[in-house]
């Protein structure tokens, strides 16, 4: 429990004023010294930036179970305990992305076919000892890159598997010219410049004309897109990457301007309520936090079922089943806070939820075009 601190008689540093609290009144300077441990500095820039204590405890339980609460707990000027809409909405909208992108990153490796692209990544590179003449050390290479081959050619391998591909390949090159150093023959020849580099180089000798058009949206589109679907394993796996880091860093700035949106549809919708529209865009703030926070806890109950089923069985049905009652109370929440936030009968908040719904999925179904658009261009 923290000491009362009684300021009476102290003057502040900066401009000498009497002091009241931690704070002066006249120029707003903290009495507090910036000359402290780290430990101090590192949890004030927390609570600077994402502002975790104890208002995330009333907040995220009440915004999840609760339909409406925080909106009317808000109108009704009892704030303090609770995280402000845009700040909470903001966070949560971030941490669904993050997990949304490390999910979609990483659900390769998890695979269980991911393990025997690894192993045939990395093939036996023993020595040649047991080859006796140059023209058998160099058959028993090429049989052996042909193996490496067919692997870097497989769909979706991931950069790791090709990174470790490229490494066992350099090392049987290696191998192979030292048994041919001891056996008098000459080395192999530097391999040349081939498909299996990335997609920089293959497409280095594009003519003129298409490097002038390289800047504009369509033509990264494109580019990103044939070496997605034509290119090697190395150019899918790159574009693949592109396109995804594109569509994840544009997506959250794009789905936070469908919070406004919202609220403007809500403002004609209800424009006989006549509720200013920074009330209606409170509500779409909390809507679309509640939003995030449920597809954050569905992408986590999707991971979990995807790690722990093929050990345990029997989780399987559980987590389905949980990852259908989070779908199915979205529009049970969204419907209910709506009730409660208007105070309108059942039958005209329904149809004024469909008709909402049905606009603001258009305008969503847009917004995430050109989000992904604008994502694959990148």
């Amino acid at each position: 429990m923290q000491d009362i601190k009684v300021f009476e008689g102290a003057h502040c540093t900066n401009c000498g004023e009497p002091l009241q609290g931690a704070y002066c009144h006249r120029c707003g300077q903290s009495v507090h010294s910036v000359l402290r441990p780290m430990h101090g500095l590192v949890e004030e820039t927390v609570e600077t930036v994402l502002h975790i204590d104890s208002r995330i405890l009333h907040t995220v339980p009440k915004l999840f179970l609760k339909p409406g609460f925080l909106t009317l707990e808000y109108f009704a000027g009892r704030r303090i305990r609770y995280i402000a809409p845009f700040r909470l909405m903001f966070v949560l909208c971030l941490l669904t992305f993050f997990a949304l992108h490390w999910s979609v990153d990483n659900i390769s490796t998890i695979d269980s076919g991911l393990s025997k692209i690894e192993n045939s990544a990395t093939p036996d590179t023993s020595n040649f000892a047991d080859a006796h003449t140059p023209e058998q050390v160099r058959q028993s290479l090429q049989k052996r890159l042909q193996d490496l081959d067919q692997v870097r050619q497989a769909p979706n391998v991931p950069t790791l598997a090709i990174e470790q591909i490229d490494r066992s390949e350099r090392i049987l090159r290696k191998q192979a010219n030292q048994r041919l150093s001891e056996l008098g023959a000459p080395p192999l020849p530097v391999p040349a410049t081939s498909s299996r580099l990335p997609a920089a180089t293959s497409t280095a000798a594009t003519p003129a004309s298409q490097e002038a058009d390289s800047d504009t949206l369509a033509s990264r589109i494109e580019a990103n897109w044939k070496a997605f679907a034509k290119g090697n394993a190395r150019e899918r796996s790159a574009a693949r990457r592109r396109m995804t880091d594109g569509v994840f860093g544009t997506l959250p700035q794009a789905l936070l301007l469908m919070a406004p949106l919202f609220a403007l549809l809500l403002k004609v919708f209800y424009l006989f309520k006549r509720r200013l529209y920074m009330e209606h865009l409170i509500v779409a703030m909390h809507s679309h936090a509640f939003l995030f926070l449920s597809v954050l806890l569905i992408t986590g109950v999707g991971l979990l079922s995807h790690w722990l089923t093929p050990h345990a069985a029997w989780l399987e049905h559980p987590l389905s089943w949980l990852m259908r009652a989070l779908l199915l109370w979205i529009p049970i929440y969204l419907l209910w806070m709506q009730k409660r936030v208007y105070r309108q009968g059942w039958p005209a908040t329904i149809w004024k939820f469909l008709f909402i719904g049905t606009l603001y999925s258009v305008l969503l179904t847009t917004v995430v075009m050109v989000g992904v658009a604008l994502g694959m261009a990148h």
